[in-house]
């Protein structure tokens, strides 16, 4: 879990509206601007004890054609708005001309009233699946200590953090920017935000995009781990298919899965080793810092080059793969995931026996790094509040844009749809492979998008747009994205 704990100088809400000043940290030249608002600490209680969220506004490129704002939603959980505005606008086109842009931080979240945890309490937590009863038991007894740590840290606000107040709190962020309907863009995490939103308030909405969706209509372990498992099987074969077609590709001409086989063999023996530090590879570091970057055509070629180094014992000179010590003492997501998503296994058989499951039916990844998140609440002791379900968006919610990248790594394409489907929305799908369409990759996309925005016409049915990343494993300019902004 990454934490940004960049600060934005807090100016006190305005009881009927936002007071704006500067965000601490960001460039003077940056047209952005920051503020705080309060927001109940716990609903039921809405006259009670009154906590801050945090927000940052990029105002519209042409204000004399200002239509409103369109509200950030990040993803995470725990991922920063503020933050992600203060960085640039992710809008694009027509719609950077016309809308503000403001993202809000989720309660727990850096410039929000926050989270907090010692961090040796959260660095004792391995999330790297448990390899025998044991690890199993280090595992419940650290995340049970995590969670008396952090309650003790934060107070009552640990137990409320539940995606269920972040949308009685993007009400309140509504009514604070003076919006009489809301427009609204999430990603990743921040799908659920809109979705539930959409629930809860469908008569307060203009317009909704959201892009790389979860869907929270199953709990299981399996059913979180398994999809996510497929994709990462389906993107690594995708590398070994470049290989086998490109003389590029360090591995080509040879039988790249075998090499694979290979590598985790010896990195479950202990012989492998990491070619730019030197250190032994273990499975998990050989998937988390090496095989996850499958997912990022553009890193197909540096992949191999690494996978052929390992095979030859060679060792590169320059950059070495990063191995910091987090230094972690915001840490939202831990309770934000227990509340929101029951992922709880009783046993180490019973995670064993998913653990062999995912092996058999993906035999050449057999674990994703994301599968990680399904860890978090095992003997956490944090009460699952917000129940699954389908999504239940009233008729009289407006028409609903959901995006989705045929690839994705994280959020997988069939949640997208899934969610599409259950609130009767719109999918457009990009068939690239990125966490994340809207403002990052295609002209398609962002057209479309835009116009529903701007225009409030909603795309064509099921719009499919082209893979930009890579037509033809022609590796294009850009850089993976930041996994912690999403």
């Amino acid at each position: 879990m990454s934490a940004t704990l960049l600060a934005a100088a807090p100016a006190a809400a305005h009881p009927h509206g936002v007071d704006w000043g500067p965000c601490d940290g960001a460039d003077p030249a940056e047209p952005v601007e920051c503020a705080t608002i309060e927001v109940p600490l716990d609903y039921d209680r809405p006259r009670g004890e009154q906590i801050e969220i945090g927000l940052a506004r990029r105002q519209a490129a042409n204000p004399d054609e200002r239509l409103g704002t369109i509200v950030l939603g990040p993803g995470g959980p725990g991922g920063s708005g503020v933050q992600w505005v203060i960085d640039g606008n992710t809008l694009t086109g027509e719609a950077a001309e016309r809308f503000d842009l403001v993202g809000f931080d989720p309660l727990g979240v850096n410039t929000s009233t926050r989270v907090v945890c010692d961090k040796e309490a959260v660095n004792a937590v391995s999330y790297l699946p448990p390899e025998d009863e044991a690890s199993f038991q280090a595992l419940v007894d650290a995340n049970g200590a995590l969670a008396e740590d952090c309650r003790e840290r934060t107070g009552e606000l640990f137990d409320h953090v539940s995606n269920l107040e972040t949308v009685e709190d993007l009400e309140r962020v509504r009514r604070a920017l003076g919006e009489g309907r809301l427009n609204y863009l999430g990603y990743s995490y921040g799908t659920l935000i809109g979705q539930q939103y959409a629930e809860a308030y469908p008569h307060r909405i203009r317009t909704m995009v959201l892009d790389g969706n979860l869907d929270h209509s199953t709990g299981s372990v399996w059913g979180h781990m398994a999809p996510m498992t497929a994709g990462f099987e389906e993107n690594f074969i995708a590398f070994a298919d470049w290989c086998e077609a490109e003389p590029e590709c360090a591995l080509h001409g040879e039988d790249v899965e075998s090499v694979y086989a290979d590598l985790k063999a010896k990195s479950r023996s202990g012989e492998l080793i990491d070619p730019y530090d030197g250190y032994p590879l273990d499975f998990q570091f050989l998937t988390n810092l090496y095989t996850f970057t499958a997912h990022f055509p553009q890193a197909w070629p540096r992949l191999a080059a690494d996978f052929a180094a390992m095979r030859d014992g060679a060792r590169f000179t320059g950059a070495a793969a990063v191995r910091e010590e987090p230094v972690l003492v915001e840490n939202p997501g831990f309770p934000m995931r227990c509340q929101d998503w029951d992922w709880e296994v009783g046993t180490y058989q019973e995670l064993e026996s998913i653990m062999e499951g995912l092996a058999e039916a993906y035999p050449n990844v057999e674990w994703s790094p994301a599968n990680s998140n399904a860890l978090t609440c095992i003997g956490s002791g944090i009460e699952h509040v917000n129940e699954h379900h389908e999504l239940d968006v009233p008729r009289s919610a407006p028409p609903i844009v959901f995006v989705g990248s045929l690839h994705d790594y994280v959020t997988v394409h069939e949640w997208s749809r899934t969610a599409a489907e259950q609130a009767g929305g719109h999918l457009v799908t990009y068939e690239g492979y990125w966490h994340g369409a809207y403002g990052f990759k295609t002209e398609c996309v962002d057209d479309a998008v835009n116009a529903y925005f701007v225009h409030r016409a909603v795309p064509e049915a099921d719009l499919s747009c082209p893979n930009a990343d890579f037509p033809r494993y022609g590796a294009s300019e850009s850089a993976p994205p930041e996994a912690d902004r999403y």
